[in-house]
């Protein structure tokens, strides 16, 4: 079976789930899903500027309505939890937890732990932090040593 750990920053779509799961074709996979919840009021602004990059000024005004840092740790949890049924659902084995520190550490942790085939970040675009190569699949490239995908999360 291939393993496949998936880094999220929210709760996998219908859409995101079909993607993931049909990557393989018919190989069965099994998946180790790492949800970092929201951060801090510092990465307000660079998330900001991802949703007028991306034409979304809507969300970008409301960046600092959503719960941040510890406020986040119980919706995150509820997302992880629709996330691993909808890739059970889908067929797949998937467990998974939030990640609240160091989530590249514990990524690369997952990955020796589990002997993990590959990564697949899938996040929305950052275009500030890709730019600057300091967006999660960039800097877990230099962390792990399985192939790392970046994938686009759809959104609802």
């Amino acid at each position: 079976m291939f393993t496949s750990v998936l880094m999220i920053e929210k709760p996998l779509t219908s859409e995101d789930v079909d993607f993931v799961t049909t990557l393989h074709g018919d190989e069965a996979v099994s998946f180790i899903v790492l949800l970092q919840p929201r951060g801090d009021q510092a990465d307000v602004l660079l998330r900001a500027i991802d949703d007028l990059a991306l034409g979304e000024l809507k969300d970008a005004v409301h960046e600092g309505e959503e719960p941040e840092g510890s406020e986040a740790k119980a919706p995150a949890e509820r997302g992880l939890a629709v996330s691993l049924a909808a890739l059970r659902q889908a067929g797949s084995e998937a467990v998974g937890r939030v990640v609240e520190d160091h989530p590249l550490d514990v990524l690369r942790s997952v990955v020796d732990e589990t002997g993990a085939d590959e990564v697949i970040v899938l996040t929305a675009p950052h275009y500030v932090e890709e730019f600057f190569h300091r967006d999660w699949a960039s800097r877990a490239r230099h962390k792990v040593g399985v192939p790392v995908l970046k994938l686009f999360a759809h959104s609802e």
